[in-house]
């Protein structure tokens, strides 16, 4: 048996279930996420793509961010560790644990605006020669962060190509 069939098998025995998914991630477990509501399983979903009849679910907030640190790419992570917190002892969803949560993420979410300026991939190559030399011990993450702190602009992706194009993989 797959771990995707256990899913519902899992939920019923515990009778609760919080599962933390991408918008992909929960796009494709689509179904397995519908078999495990039905088998009466309280099931929270934090992040996802979509509502689920049976499922609560806690959208992505890129809101809450700064209130719980980190990158973006761990937030739902986050937002499940801070869903915790506000949730009663033993019942992963209840009305009172709900009304918890948002009343704390209202008040907590700081949308993020950037007015940071484009770069050409010369610009960015160039950044990145420079600072290898006058920081040489910098990781790719680390410079990345240097070159948003200056106000520049720079996808992840991108940045990570020109770097590994420029001084090779490490």
């Amino acid at each position: 048996m797959d771990a995707s069939h256990q899913l519902p098998q899992l939920a019923a025995t515990a009778g609760q279930a919080l599962v933390v998914l991408s918008e992909t991630y929960a796009g494709a477990m689509r179904h397995d996420l519908v078999a495990l509501a039905a088998t009466g399983a309280d099931v929270l979903l934090i992040g996802g793509a979509s509502e689920m009849n049976g499922v609560v679910r806690v959208p992505a907030n890129a809101a809450l961010r700064q209130a719980l640190g980190g990158t973006r790419t761990s937030l739902n992570v986050r937002m499940a560790t801070s869903w915790l917190e506000h949730c009663t002892p033993g019942h992963l969803i209840t009305p009172a644990a709900q009304a918890r949560w948002k009343t704390w993420a209202d008040q907590a979410a700081r949308p993020e605006r950037y007015s940071r300026r484009p770069m050409t991939n010369e610009a960015v190559i160039d950044f990145i020669e420079k600072s290898k030399d006058s920081h040489p011990g910098y990781s790719r993450t680390r410079l990345l962060r240097l070159l948003r702190d200056q106000g520049m602009a720079c996808e992840q992706k991108r940045f990570a190509d020109l770097y590994t194009a420029t001084i090779g993989p490490r």
